[in-house]
C-alpha cells in the first residue's frame, strides 16, 4: 500500500507506519482484549492489493477474526449507496475514560487526531448511523466468504 503513496515514503517512514499498525493490533490479541467493532465497505473487500492470493488470505483472516467474542465486524454493502462519512477511513479509539477518546482520520499527508468533545460527538453519531446501515455480523461474514470464494 505504501508504494502507492506520492511522494513515496522513505524506508524509515514505511517502517514507522508498519510498526505503528502492528502495535495497534495489541488491542485485539492481548490476554484481556478490549471490545473491537469495525465496519468495512464492500469495495475494500474487492481490492486485490498484493494479488488474488493475498486478498483471499486477508478475507479469510477477517472471517477468522470476526469469530472472536470481542470482535464485531460488519460490512457496508454496495447496495446502500451513498452514506454519511463515505470516502474516509475513521478510527474511533475509546476506553473507560470518555474524555480520552480520540478519532484518527487517515489522510494523504498522514493521520489526523481529533479529541475535542464536539468532534467526538459528531463522529459517535456518524458511526452509529454507519453501523445501523451495515449488514449484521453473520451476513457480513457470508458476504466476505462469497467474495473470497470468487478469488
Amino acid at each position: 500500500i505504501f508504494s502507492h503513496v506520492i511522494p513515496a515514503p522513505t524506508p524509515p517512514e514505511v517502517e514507522h507506519r508498519v510498526s505503528h499498525r502492528i502495535q495497534r493490533q495489541d488491542v485485539v490479541f492481548r490476554g484481556d482484549p478490549n471490545p473491537y467493532r469495525t465496519v468495512i465497505h464492500e469495495a475494500a473487500l474487492h481490492m486485490q492489493v498484493g494479488g488474488r492470493r493475498v486478498a483471499r488470505d486477508q478475507l479469510r483472516h477477517l472471517i477468522d477474526m470476526s469469530g472472536r467474542d470481542h470482535i464485531t465486524l460488519r460490512v457496508l454493502p454496495f447496495g446502500v449507496g451513498a452514506f454519511p462519512g463515505s470516502g474516509q477511513s475513521i478510527n474511533y479509539l475509546c476506553g473507560p475514560v470518555p474524555e480520552l477518546d480520540t478519532v484518527q482520520l487517515d489522510q494523504f499527508h498522514g493521520p489526523v487526531l481529533l479529541d475535542a468533545e464536539a468532534h467526538l460527538e459528531r463522529y459517535r453519531r456518524l458511526l452509529d448511523i454507519v453501523e445501523a446501515t451495515a449488514l449484521t455480523p453473520s451476513k457480513s461474514r457470508d458476504l466476505i466468504r462469497s467474495i473470497a470464494h470468487t478469488l
